[in-house]
């Protein structure tokens, strides 16, 4: 049984456009991917809204990705595989980082995840970075709009970045903006169509892995 586990925010969950409420199983990214995969598999969902790559928001406890990383390795190895995919919240204005710096938050979980000893016989998982979608900028008011205002600009630059970060570390990398988008809904979550576009290319990603 290869054990992969999907590591992100709000997209990762599942949370449905400007709702609070998640999509079903069957429909986010991480069991479009389980059912993708077929038997042989199994795909732990690890997606929290808000949470950042390493960084405290002032306003929502326990968003740090980097806090509950080595935790989350530890309840669920052995791993043969961590699908990270992080760094959209990072964009918000109130944490004032460009495309570069999230990048290299991502390698601050890189090398964590690489010094955990969570794969199989103690070894660590491999990884697949994924940088994320482009931020669609919103017309109107909006609180999407407001949270995320000069995001989309940023978020173009972060796949460059990410991949550079992937190569240092010897990981795998998919840039998420190469085959779907986000929402025109709030700009940033993901549709259905979204969703079942990521499942399918991250499943295609690791049968090319393993």
């Amino acid at each position: 049984m290869i054990n992969i586990l999907c590591y992100g925010d709000s997209n990762t969950w599942g949370r449905e456009p400007l709702k609070d409420t998640r999509f079903p199983m069957d429909v986010r990214w991480p069991g479009v991917l389980r059912q993708h995969l077929g038997a042989g598999y199994w795909v732990i969902e690890e997606g929290l809204n808000g949470r950042t790559t390493v960084w405290d928001d002032p306003v929502a406890e326990g968003r740090s990705g980097k806090v509950y990383l080595v935790p989350c390795l530890t309840t669920h190895k052995p791993l043969d595989l961590v699908a990270l995919m992080l760094g959209s919240n990072d964009l918000k204005p109130k944490f004032s980082l460009s495309a570069y710096e999230i990048a290299r938050c991502a390698a601050t979980l890189l090398e964590i995840i690489q010094k955990s000893g969570a794969g199989p016989d103690g070894q660590p998982p491999q990884v697949l970075l994924i940088s994320p979608p482009y931020v669609i900028p919103i017309e109107g008011e909006s609180e999407w709009r407001d949270q995320f205002e000069g995001a989309a600009q940023k978020s173009k630059k972060l796949a460059r970045y990410y991949a550079d970060v992937a190569k240092k570390f010897g990981v795998h990398f998919m840039d998420a903006a190469k085959v779907m988008v986000s929402s025109q809904r709030d700009g940033i979550h993901f549709e259905a169509e979204g969703h079942a576009q990521l499942g399918e290319a991250v499943a295609q990603k690791v049968k090319e892995i393993f």
